[in-house]
């Protein structure tokens, strides 16, 4: 199965992009980056609906959706685990992890998307919800592997 985060946004160098990429490095499904931005200056609900276009032209036919978003679905570790293993041994081809920018996801991405997902009842910074999921996702391989990195 083939991971892609869509995230609105370029990621600088700093220890935000550091914390992704060294999770990503780690992870050994096929994991892609995909950054999406408009650069016009649209008053917010207009840009809010453009960065959705931008999101949602990334997903390929037939892929999950998952939208990660603060009203979304509070999944513990192994409960997001049991997902992605579920869609893997399901045959699903693609799971896409969409990321909105600082005014958050508009109604057509949560309307699209098989599961709304919240790292917490926190709001993070966008750009650091990259690097929560990668790490996420790289304990979901390990739980699913056995392996001993998450302790219950």
């Amino acid at each position: 199965m083939r991971l892609i985060v869509v995230a609105v946004g370029r990621a600088r160098k700093g220890p935000e992009r550091d914390l992704f990429d060294h999770y990503a490095g780690r992870i050994t499904f096929p994991l892609t980056l995909r950054e999406v931005e408009e650069k016009r200056l649209l008053p917010p609900p207009e840009l809010k609906k453009r960065e959705a276009r931008l999101l949602l032209a990334q997903v390929p036919e037939g892929a999950r959706v998952v939208a990660l978003d603060e009203k979304g679905k509070g999944l513990t570790s192994a409960e997001f685990a049991a997902a992605l293993g579920g869609w893997r041994d399901d045959g699903v081809r693609d799971a896409v992890f969409l990321i909105g920018g600082a005014g958050g996801l508009d109604k057509a991405v949560l309307d699209r998307a098989d599961l709304a997902l919240a790292l917490g009842s926190m709001t993070w910074p966008h750009f650091l919800v990259r690097g929560l999921l990668a790490e996420q996702i790289y304990r979901a391989q390990c739980i699913l592997a056995g392996h001993p990195y998450h302790r219950e």
